[in-house]
């Protein structure tokens, strides 16, 4: 537990706020570095003919590179690298905590199975297991859910978890928002996009704790594991948006699930929620429901895909054509349009349960109804067109 009691300590910061500009350059230089290494790693593959044809369960029809997902990682690295040398941000990294290193020991697993499948599309057995292998180093590494809150008594219970129980837990959250992402990505720009929508609403809450807790050092790792993710999605977003001219592949959207996780459990899964009243309990977990939210259509989506499987005695990652991606395309929007659907649906929840943690809950409450009913009209707008269009007589 000498771990987890280092997390939490906040001794001598107070007072010593948000690292804007050192928060700005590690996020612009993921995104410049993501975005000249995606550019390089396409040519290379357009190059050396690796390339992804179009399958059964695929929107674009032409042959188009992948794995953009080293591209991602590259950027990560060297935005972490870049972060670890910043004296403003060095709480968020050992010997003060462990976090950033165990983003980077579970994030180069991901990856490597996300290479892998990319080029020799394995089983879903073997990538799951892949995804547990990567989720147990990063809690072993010491990022790891170790307390969990109970409404039992006057004021609640922490609970503190043993190794083997966090370790569980942890590897249970982070796979389901891996295998969330990885579902989701299917067309282009729509994990990035989401990605950084996540990023960006996990970035928001971590930095409002700065300023709140004037510098606390449990916000700083999240704050830069947000940061790094909204950074390096923003940089692959140019080349990967319709029409795609290279693909992040599994190894980039698992990437970008493994760093929501992260950044979720960095941020709410090492707080003694018992020293707080009972009405501080949903601001203490705003980390968990922000990601939650940004993550909301994704894992809608991943549980519908998995029952409808199951129903149908198929394999839960058999892959098909039935996700909401494909259901949206199928109600008369183009692919960009099913994206920024998408996007909006993800950005009013994510903003919502963010909005709700910052703003008075009745002004976040009217904004979020409001983007709610305007989301909800711009999604059924060819529905209804085509219906109108269905009506008229035909004069021919």
């Amino acid at each position: 537990m000498g771990e987890v009691t280092t997390v939490l300590a906040a001794s001598g910061n107070a007072g010593v706020g948000i690292p804007f500009r050192e928060l700005a350059l590690v996020l612009l230089i993921g995104c410049v570095t993501t975005y000249l290494t995606t550019g390089i790693a396409r040519m290379l593959m357009v190059r050396f003919g690796s390339m992804s044809a179009p399958r059964a369960r695929d929107v674009h029809t032409v042959p188009t590179p992948r794995l953009g997902g080293v591209a991602m990682f590259t950027g990560l690295v060297v935005a972490v690298a870049t972060a670890g040398q910043l004296p403003a941000l060095n709480r968020g990294f050992p010997p003060v905590t462990p976090d950033m290193m165990a983003v980077l020991f579970a994030a180069a697993v991901i990856v490597v199975v996300g290479i892998i499948d990319d080029l020799y599309d394995i089983s879903w057995v073997i990538k799951l297991g892949g995804q547990v292998v990567g989720s147990v180093v990063m809690s072993l590494a010491g990022l790891s859910w170790y307390l969990i809150w109970v409404p039992l008594g006057d004021g609640g219970t922490t609970l503190v978890l043993d190794q083997v129980q966090s370790t569980v837990l942890t590897a249970v959250l982070t796979v389901a928002i891996i295998n969330a992402m990885n579902f989701v990505d299917g067309l282009d720009g729509l994990a990035a996009g989401l990605g950084m929508i996540g990023g960006g609403t996990l970035m928001i809450y971590s930095l409002t704790i700065l300023h709140d807790q004037g510098g606390t050092v449990s916000a700083y790792p999240p704050a830069i594991i947000s940061t790094v993710l909204v950074g390096v999605c923003a940089g692959f977003l140019p080349h990967n948006f319709a029409p795609a001219r290279i693909f992040m592949g599994d190894s980039g959207s698992m990437l970008i699930g493994l760093l929501l996780a992260a950044g979720c459990v960095s941020a709410s899964g090492r707080i003694t929620m018992s020293l707080y009243g009972t009405a501080d309990v949903v601001a203490l977990l705003s980390p968990l429901l922000v990601v939650l939210a940004a993550l909301f259509i994704p894992l809608l989506d991943l549980v519908l895909a998995v029952c409808r499987r199951l129903a149908a005695g198929k394999s839960p990652f058999a892959p098909d054509k039935k996700h909401l991606h494909h259901r949206l395309l199928r109600l008369g929007h183009g692919q960009r349009q099913v994206v920024l659907v998408l996007y909006s649906w993800v950005g009013v929840v994510a903003l919502g349960a963010v909005g709700a943690t910052v703003f008075p809950p009745v002004v976040a409450l009217v904004v979020f109804l409001v983007a709610f009913v305007v989301v909800g009209v711009v999604t059924w707008v060819p529905l209804l067109r085509n219906r109108n269009r269905d009506a008229l007589p035909d004069r021919g």
